[in-house]
């Protein structure tokens, strides 16, 4: 009876492990990032219809060019939409940035200096948004949004409606030139460090795996060890300076500095972590999905300008993204939750785990 009894529970355990390695293939088939690879190529393919030079290297470096700002500003927000939180405040940072830099420029400050005092503006920004969020405990939707209006009305006190230009060839090249000889832009090099950056920080540190749990379980995490409030607090402030440099950048761009430069970037850059497949709720997502989601964006917009869309209908389409990206998670957990009632009412193996989800 006992050898009964033994071989039975030797038998029980094979059962999720089947399940699992049935449901391994489907899960990596499934994974979002290569869902967007493959609307990536999709796009490309519906671009070389459209235009003949959609393919060009011309036009990859304009079609990058065109989103660097906001894909700079997405990574930090990543982490922060990670951890429970959100900052709405980037774009008008962007902004403020642009203007204090005019400011400083107009006055015969070196523009060396004039871009560091930037990042510091940028940091002290992100960190009156952290003692509110993390100290304070008060919602960072609210904070950020209050701040969103706070940091723009600061421009517009700084610069007016004025704008100003005349920047060093040096520093205007940066912002639209490519390096010698190739389509890369400057600032795609800068997009492509500070994404090695993060990415090793989100995936590969311990760091990492405290924002995963703190996104998971903040009061968990607290009693792990975790210092919660810390750890938000610099998450704003790093988001701060993320987003004084794409002000910087984008100044560049645009050869100008303008109190309204930025305006309605928020959007996208939140329809671009979302889209990367980051969980609004918290707790799960990965940098290479929001890189990923960058040229999902990039592309689309650059096909429907070559088509000869006007910017009112492409807000559209951003708007319909963004509502896709949080939608589709949630009929995609519960279309799997009806799959396993149907195999047996089992629930997944507890060893498994999502894509971008670190078990702390």
């Amino acid at each position: 009876m006992s050898e009964e009894r033994a071989a039975v529970a030797a038998e029980q355990p094979a059962v999720p492990s089947a399940l699992a390695r049935r449901r391994a293939p489907l899960a990596a088939l499934a994974r979002w990032e290569l869902l967007l690879l493959l609307i990536i190529v999709i796009l490309t393919w519906a671009g070389t219809q459209i235009s003949k030079y959609f393919l060009t290297g011309a036009n990859f470096a304009n079609l990058t060019s065109a989103v660097m700002e906001v894909a700079i500003m997405a990574l930090p927000s990543t982490l922060i939409i990670i951890a429970a939180e959100i900052d709405l405040s980037v774009e008008s940072m962007l902004g403020l940035s642009s203007a204090v830099l005019g400011f400083l420029w107009a006055a015969g400050v070196p523009l060396q200096l004039d871009i560091g005092i930037v990042l510091v503006v940028g940091a002290l920004g992100g960190l009156l948004n952290g003692l509110l969020v993390a100290r304070a405990g008060l919602p960072s939707l609210v904070v950020t949004l209050g701040t969103l209006a706070l940091f723009r009305g600061l421009a517009q006190v700084i610069l007016g409606t004025n704008a100003i230009s005349s920047f060093p060839a040096w520093f205007t090249t940066f912002g639209f030139d490519s390096i010698p000889g190739t389509p890369v832009p400057w600032t795609l090099v800068v997009f492509a460090v500070l994404a090695a950056a993060f990415w090793y920080v989100t995936h590969a540190t311990w760091v990492g795996r405290q924002i995963f749990a703190v996104g998971k379980n903040k009061d968990a995490a607290r009693y792990s060890g975790v210092d919660v409030a810390t750890l938000k607090t610099a998450l704003f402030v790093v988001s701060g300076i993320i987003a004084a440099l794409a002000g910087v950048i984008l100044t560049a761009r645009f050869s100008s500095a303008r109190a309204d430069n930025g305006t309605g970037l928020t959007l996208t850059v939140v329809t671009i972590v979302l889209l990367g497949g980051v969980d609004i709720n918290g707790g799960k997502g990965t940098i290479p999905g929001v890189i990923l989601a960058v040229f999902t964006i990039a592309a689309l917009q650059n096909a429907m300008r070559l088509a000869g869309v006007s910017s009112e209908y492409q807000a559209v389409a951003i708007g319909l993204l963004l509502i896709v990206s949080v939608t589709a998670p949630y009929f995609a957990r519960q279309a799997r939750l009806v799959s396993d009632r149907v195999r047996g009412g089992r629930h997944p193996p507890a060893t498994a785990v999502d894509p971008g989800e670190v078990i702390p």
